[in-house]
């Protein structure tokens, strides 16, 4: 067998199993996102702020317990260890109980902070979110190990859809932004039932102090790179919800979520599918598995970036048009730098995964360090100029610098993968589309050069055609 070769029948069941990743993701985030559609399009604008500042409340929750519990249980050679699981299900429903606790002790200063005082309330019932969330049973992400993404893959479809559905009855009693509320609440209640269902081991809780004292020391850098994570996925929105009001944000709210919902489904099935097998190649005597795989990784982010920057142009105006009306036409001008953004983030995620599979845990939170450097300039130019653009913009900077980062501290633990051809296609993707776009808006001349960015793209994957058993052409 040739080296870069894989055989047929293997490389077959390795495209299926992206398949299913994918086309589970897929449904997961089209669901979830179709819900926030479907919610902006029948409450007000404000409104829909209001509801957007759920999910900032419900990030930092999440970001406060983020100790990669799920990782390990897919990574440790102990994964499979039943006093194992139980420990990690007993520190993970703790951190729930803790994080509910807090939330309904700071729902009143929250409120008040973002000015939405009569939001105090629901902030309280979101309380239930972490509780529910952290009494998942941790059976789905133990299917990884064999290669079953099955049960992770319903736990996650299955409740998005209920909580669509719930939509039609929940807007029959509400006309504002406790429409969101509920179906949150729902969406969360669904997840722990339908994991447990999932479930082939029955539930188990242990409080080791040992145990959660090793967790606390894998997932400190986790945990960081978290705190650093809500401040890029949420600091603007922060920002442009205090000083520019719900509306602002609401529009801001959108163009993140219909940008970075593509990229999230993108960037999660590559590392769902990849991460596993890196983190069992890591450390062989015979590097070269790792290598190849390092660069199936990469090129996979690549193409999420690319494809999401590409889809944005070519279909997110009529997306917004028909979907969410007139009253977001403000949104259509701001795309372009929201997905040049969220396509860059896809791309730092290739160095990110390779780096934890190789024990550098702390790759993303340098990483987004660049990001998170340039809020306070954000903060100023929104409050100088009123206008949300230069927030926009100086995002995709950060972005830019931070990859840059994560590539160099990526290099100090391994060489880094040969991706010269698929990184020299996504560069003129993530150029020359925007500046097409901005310098003529509206030229049908995008479809064509759009047709052969792609062809282009696709052709400079060599790792990803060998992975899935094509014979690797030429060198990266």
């Amino acid at each position: 067998m040739r080296g870069g070769e894989i055989p047929r029948h293997i490389g077959q069941y390795m495209l299926r199993t992206a398949i299913l990743i994918l086309s589970g993701n897929v449904a997961t985030s089209a669901l979830m996102l179709a819900r926030n559609l479907v919610i902006a399009r029948l409450i007000p604008v404000a409104d829909y702020g209001v509801a957007a500042t759920f999910a900032m409340v419900m990030a930092v929750i999440e970001m406060g317990s983020t100790l990669g519990l799920q990782q390990q249980i897919v990574q440790s050679k102990r994964g499979d260890d039943p006093a194992f699981q139980a420990a990690l299900q007993g520190f993970q429903l703790l951190r729930g109980v803790i994080a509910a606790a807090a939330l309904f002790v700071l729902a009143g200063p929250i409120a008040d902070f973002l000015a939405i005082s009569e939001a105090a309330p629901a902030y309280r019932w979101l309380a239930l979110v972490p509780l529910l969330t952290a009494a998942q049973h941790f059976d789905i992400h133990r299917a990884q190990r064999r290669g079953h993404y099955r049960p992770m893959l319903l736990t996650g479809a299955l409740p998005a859809l209920a909580a669509l559905i719930a939509i039609w009855p929940l807007s029959r009693l509400f006309d504002d932004w406790q429409v969101a509320l509920w179906a949150i609440l729902l969406h969360a209640a669904l997840g722990v039932l339908v994991s447990h269902l999932m479930a082939e081991r029955r539930y188990r809780l242990r409080l080791d102090r040992a145990e959660m004292r090793a967790n606390l020391r894998f997932g400190a850098p986790l945990l960081a790179n978290a705190a650093l994570m809500y401040l890029v996925f949420q600091g603007d929105k922060i920002i442009v919800g205090r000083l520019a009001g719900m509306e602002a944000l609401a529009v801001f709210a959108m163009g993140m979520t219909l940008t970075l919902t593509p990229t999230l489904i993108g960037a999660k099935s590559v590392q769902n599918l990849f991460l596993p097998k890196l983190s069992a190649a890591h450390g062989r005597a015979d590097a070269s598995a790792h290598r190849q795989l390092a660069g199936a990784t990469f090129e996979g982010m690549f193409l999420t970036g690319s494809t999401l920057l590409l889809g944005t142009v070519l279909i997110g105006p009529l997306v917004v048009t028909a979907l969410l009306g007139a009253k977001y036409a403000s949104l259509l001008p701001l795309l372009i730098p929201f997905a040049l953004t969220n396509a860059l983030r896809a791309i730092k995620n290739g160095p990110s995964t390779v780096a934890l599979s190789a024990g550098q845990t702390d790759n993303g939170f340098w990483g987004n360090l660049p990001r998170i450097a340039v809020l306070p300039l954000s903060y100023w130019a929104l409050a100088q100029t009123g206008s949300v653009v230069p927030v926009i913009w100086l995002g995709v900077t950060g972005e830019a610098i931070g990859l840059g980062v994560a590539l160099w501290r990526l290099s100090r633990v391994m060489a880094l993968p040969q991706v010269g051809r698929a990184a020299l296609t996504t560069a003129l993707v993530l150029v020359a589309i925007p500046l097409i776009t901005l310098a003529a808006p509206g030229t049908l001349l995008i479809w064509p050069i759009a047709l052969l960015l792609i062809a282009a793209q696709l052709v400079a994957l060599p790792h990803l055609r060998a992975y899935f058993g094509r014979p690797q052409i030429g060198t990266a």
